[in-house]
């Protein structure tokens, strides 16, 4: 291939991943697609993800188009939603996210801390909402 090519190849590639790097902005983070289903409930899918969170990772403010349950397999996670105050869960625990409701986490343990997040949300639409910055409209 010529050098051209190569790089308009690199751009194509590079390009094609900046909306995964803006949804989830931390490389520390790791995501695992496990489940993708239609439900019988017309325009609703299933989505079963295992995230990976390295020591001090941080998942900034985002929503879902639907619900979503955090089940955290280990370590320990600071969950912020909307305004309320954080919500510490550790290994066995879980929390119902509402639907729309802007949230972050944090791994605030000494190791590696993972999360089980079942969605059941809206099909066809972005999973991942990032919240726009302090000062904008609150997305609800």
């Amino acid at each position: 291939m010529n050098m051209p090519g190569l790089i308009a190849s690199a751009l194509v590639i590079a390009g094609s991943s900046l909306p995964l790097l803006n949804a989830q902005a931390q490389t520390d983070i790791q995501r695992t697609d496990l489940v993708h289903h239609a439900l019988s409930i017309p325009g609703r899918d299933a989505i079963q993800v295992r995230v990976d969170f390295d020591p001090g990772a941080f998942a900034p403010k985002h929503s879902h188009p639907g619900e979503e349950i955090a089940y955290v397999l280990q370590g320990t996670l600071e969950y912020q939603l909307d305004d309320k105050p954080p919500v510490t869960l550790k290994a066995g625990e879980a929390l119902f996210i509402p639907a729309g409701s802007v949230h972050s986490a944090r791994n605030v343990g000494n190791g590696k801390a993972s999360e089980l997040a079942t969605y059941i949300v809206r099909k066809d639409v972005p999973l991942l909402v990032p919240a726009k910055p302090s000062g904008s409209a609150n997305m609800r």
